[in-house]
């Protein structure tokens, strides 16, 4: 493919996240006419390339050679050259390299140019069927399960529609974990977007996390959590505190307070105090028996 010569500057070039034939034009005249395509893994993007008959020359940028390669990059643009980003999938800098890069670039007095496309956070927004008016991108969670419960707790107080992506080989402990602390909210899981085997299930998280048996854990996740139900009440005291013994059974104090703080509404200084309360009346009844 020929293509008139791109404009010196970074062109952070979005790719397709499964189906070739999602490229936009625009992007394969840029990736055609720039002097550089920085990508992260050679590989994958020469696939690309190789379908629309792209010559151009690839160059890996990734988290492993970064700080290697920036600079090199950083002269190339100083030079006048035109230099296009790609990641494996999608969006450049979405739970991507490139951060980095870009900050030094516009620091170094550099043009630096979107061209938009293929997202699977977007994507999954889309096909959901959650409400999109307020979103939060988290992108991966922490992958141990200590962490991980942590930090869905903190996401379930968010008045938001949540996107975050997931493995395979931990998308089954994420949604237990996702139904342990949110249960009851209507989610969607979204495996290989745009490709041949595209699966999109909806459903409360509590029954995603039921069915996980039966999910295929290969390729790709999105999971799309919706916002929290606008009529959630307070939770009253007595049902706290049986909230509160049934969790401190098998959780710190901090986990079952963390826990309880998402569910009840109520405020997490009054609800540690009590935890406290209700472990110490637990540890003297063990004392007695």
């Amino acid at each position: 493919m020929t293509a008139p010569k791109a404009v010196p500057g970074l062109h952070l070039v979005a790719t397709p996240i499964g189906n070739l034939g999602d490229i936009t034009l625009r992007a394969l005249e840029t990736l055609a006419g720039v002097d550089i395509i920085a990508c992260e893994d050679t590989r994958i993007t020469r696939r690309l390339t190789e379908r629309y008959l792209i010559s151009g020359l690839l160059k890996p940028y990734h988290e492993h050679n970064a700080a290697l390669a920036r600079p090199k990059i950083l002269e190339k643009l100083a030079q006048g050259a035109s230099i296009a980003l790609v990641s494996d999938a999608g969006t450049p800098l979405i739970s991507d390299p490139g951060f980095k890069l870009v900050r030094e670039v516009c620091a170094a007095g550099h043009a630096v140019i979107a061209l938009p496309g293929p997202s699977s956070v977007l994507s999954a927004l889309a096909v959901a069927a959650l409400p999109t008016d307020r979103f939060f991108f988290e992108g991966f969670l922490p992958s141990k399960e200590t962490a991980r419960r942590a930090r869905l707790t903190e996401l379930a107080r968010i008045d938001a529609t949540l996107v975050m992506f997931e493995s395979g080989n931990r998308v089954q402990d994420t949604l237990a974990d996702l139904a342990s602390i949110m249960g009851t909210r209507d989610a969607a899981i979204c495996r290989e977007m745009t490709k041949i085997h595209e699966e999109i299930r909806r459903a409360p998280v509590s029954e995603l996390a039921l069915a996980a048996a039966t999910l295929e854990t290969r390729g790709e996740f999105v999971l799309v959590i919706g916002p929290p139900p606008a009529d959630a009440q307070i939770m009253t005291g007595d049902a706290l505190d049986d909230l509160l013994r049934s969790q401190l059974q098998r959780d710190s104090v901090k986990d079952a307070v963390a826990h309880a703080v998402e569910l009840s509404g109520r405020p997490r200084r009054e609800i540690y105090a009590r935890a406290l309360e209700l472990a110490k009346q637990a540890k003297g009844d063990h004392g007695e028996d």
